[in-house]
């Protein structure tokens, strides 16, 4: 007796959902959020994108010349009001049916260094800013039946990093907030997932870290080579699709094999 399979997922999981979506990316002037913002109005969605830089959003806007389907606004993931007036724009829009949290803060000082003021700015922008974003844009995708949220965390939280431990601590808090997120938000059919990324040559840190750092990162992983903002645009892309419905709660790592789970 031969059991037929089916190469499609049910409706209910899928529908209407891999085109014409409103997505929230925050972090969208920086490398990685650029190319990210490329890549889902390339897939026909329109995307909502803030940033710290209205500069770099300018830029962007002219970069892409997506016309009314690119949404840009200044703002820190930080300030409630700067939230309420992002989920004013995606209100106006109609919800949100994708968020991306890409902003993030990654400072070296040394832990005997670190003030608690320091520690406070470095933890509110990776990991309170994370819940002020989602908590702000929530209520726009609740009772959809339908959403995807996707954290960027950070792969320093598998071997610590000296000189980071107010980042590697925030960004580790992640884990705790997308699991237990997921938790509550499967039941409307949202999923809730982390991607933690290696060191990744973004403007900041081809500014700021040596260049032997670099080079270290590069041998440690099992494809011996740099990482780019592109390499994480994919596996983005991914996790907010159809095909990725049955996934939540979940850390993808991409780091090029440095760290395997």
């Amino acid at each position: 007796m031969s059991t037929a399979y089916s190469a499609t997922p049910s409706t209910a999981s899928t529908g209407d959902h891999d085109s014409d979506r409103v997505v929230v990316i925050t972090g969208a002037g920086g490398g990685v959020g650029a190319a990210t913002v490329a890549r889902f109005l390339s897939n026909g969605d329109t995307v909502i994108a803030t940033d710290t830089s209205a500069e770099s959003l300018t830029r962007l806007r002219t970069e892409l010349d997506a016309g009314d389907r690119l949404v840009t606004l200044a703002g820190s993931i930080t300030d409630e009001s700067d939230m309420n007036a992002l989920a004013d724009a995606a209100a106006d829009r109609g919800g949100v049916d994708v968020l991306l949290n890409i902003a993030g803060f990654f400072p070296f000082d040394y832990f005997a260094d670190t003030t608690l003021e320091r520690w406070r700015t470095v933890v509110d922008v990776n990991l309170t800013g994370t819940f002020l974003a989602t908590h702000t844009l929530l209520p726009l995708m609740s009772g959809r039946g339908w959403g995807r949220i996707v954290n960027v965390g950070s792969a320093s939280q598998y071997p610590g990093v000296a000189g980071q431990v107010h980042y590697v601590s925030a960004k580790t808090g992640l884990i705790g907030f997308t699991r237990s997120l997921a938790r509550e938000v499967g039941p409307d059919g949202i999923t809730v997932n982390l991607l933690t990324p290696g060191l990744t040559l973004t403007r900041p840190v081809l500014e700021s870290f040596p260049p032997e750092l670099i080079a270290s990162q590069r041998e440690q992983r099992a494809l011996r080579r740099d990482q780019h903002p592109v390499d994480l645009v994919g596996p983005l892309f991914f996790l907010a699709s159809a095909d990725a419905g049955f996934i939540t709660g979940q850390t993808l790592n991409v780091d090029g094999g440095a760290f395997m789970n």
